[in-house]
């Protein structure tokens, strides 16, 4: 009997692939926290490679030991890091989402250097300019990736949104793909299981979902 998370990852694909049958499939990352690893493990046996946390200490709890006998997993920290815990998120994660401010930048790239391990990552931008929302404000944008870039080494590849709520979300992902072009980077993390598809026909390369494809959680 095939897994429903195994099903649920064929139905979104099968979903892209109608809507978007002249592009590529972005990267499918299965946001799993909170499920454990008895909903993990079937994925990851299927082949699935991505998959997302937002806590580093559920993290560290679960993915240790997968990625042990699982090495081709790529695990990506898709929550607000905190600096204290760059230390153990570094070399356990492959990318990070979440970098938003330069305090969060110096220690990653510290903590880097002290193992030599190169994670990728995205700047988050607060692209609707939310008092409540973390990211870099889109006219501090160009500054801060010129200082993570050619001051701090960092390995950034692209941009990541939250859109506000309740709102159209199309527009704030034509800012982000044009933001992104501007800065010359490739891939783009932007759609969660309620507007991947919208996020994708502005050329996401990382889309984050986790109900749909492991069930709503309790």
């Amino acid at each position: 009997m095939t897994h429903k998370s195994i099903n649920n990852l064929n139905n979104i694909e099968k979903t892209i692939k109608l809507k978007h049958s002249n592009k590529k499939i972005p990267n499918i990352i299965a946001i799993s926290k909170t499920y454990d690893s008895n909903d993990i493990i079937p994925l990851v046996k299927y082949g699935h490679l991505h998959f997302g946390e937002n806590k580093v200490q559920e993290a560290i709890s679960k993915w240790i030991e997968i990625k042990k006998e699982f090495k081709n997993v790529q695990l990506h920290m898709v929550g607000k890091l905190q600096s204290n815990k760059v230390k153990y998120a570094v070399p356990l994660f492959d990318y990070l989402h979440s970098l938003d401010n330069i305090k969060l930048a110096n220690k990653i790239s510290i903590e880097q250097k002290k193992i030599k391990r190169d994670i990728k990552i995205f700047i988050q931008v607060n692209i609707g300019n939310e008092e409540q929302k973390n990211g870099i404000q889109i006219n501090e944008l160009s500054g801060f990736y010129d200082i993570c870039v050619n001051k701090l080494n960092l390995n950034i590849i692209g941009l990541m949104c939250l859109p506000p709520e309740k709102l159209d979300v199309r527009p704030f992902f034509k800012k982000m793909r044009e933001l992104n072009k501007d800065l010359g980077l490739k891939e783009l993390s932007m759609g969660m299981s309620s507007d991947y598809l919208e996020a994708i026909d502005y050329g996401a390369s990382y889309v984050r979902i986790g109900s749909k494809i492991f069930g709503k959680r309790f």
